[in-house]
């Protein structure tokens, strides 16, 4: 089953959780940002994962980004925005079937979710969810991730493609 891992990370984390899931997936698993995942990278999938973390409380806005673009706050560099936010690509992907998971970076009591839209939305698409939404916990606003969220994100793809 082809697999591929899409996600949207501003300082790293979700991004390094991403391919820790494509490793956990197995080798045909690919993790991608969201301007990869278009045209030949959808071609033939059977299972897309997509993560981001969490804004504001949700699934990152166009406003939410340009935010922190404007405002950077005590950011360690600036948000990578380079590329489509997860919100945009999800809009525009192309109506499917296949499996769906779903996951986010935040802090452990935070409240909202950007998974659960991202669920939702790859629902609408034709994408069945497979798993429940899953969080990786970051230690800070901009992280690092905290202590085995590596490991836990290559188990988490490892239990995905025994579905």
């Amino acid at each position: 089953m082809k697999a591929i891992v899409v996600y949207e990370s501003y300082w790293g984390n979700t991004a390094a959780v991403a391919r820790a899931i494509a490793e956990g997936i197995g080798p045909d698993a690919r993790a991608m940002p969201t301007s990869e995942a278009k045209g030949d990278a959808l071609a033939g999938v059977g299972l897309i994962v997509a993560g981001s973390p969490i804004v504001a409380f949700a699934l990152p806005t166009e406003k939410a980004r340009r935010d922190m673009a404007a405002k950077p706050g005590k950011a360690p560099s600036p948000p990578d925005l380079s590329h489509p936010s997860m919100r945009s690509w999800l809009e525009t992907l192309p109506k499917g079937r296949g499996g769906a998971a779903a996951f986010e970076t935040g802090f452990k009591l935070s409240p909202g979710s950007a998974a659960g839209t991202i669920l939702k939305m790859l629902k609408d698409w034709g994408y069945e969810p497979v798993v429940k939404k899953e969080r990786f916990l970051v230690k800070g606003t901009y992280g690092p991730l905290r202590e085995g969220e590596i490991e836990r994100a290559k188990a988490w793809g490892a239990a995905l493609a025994g579905r």
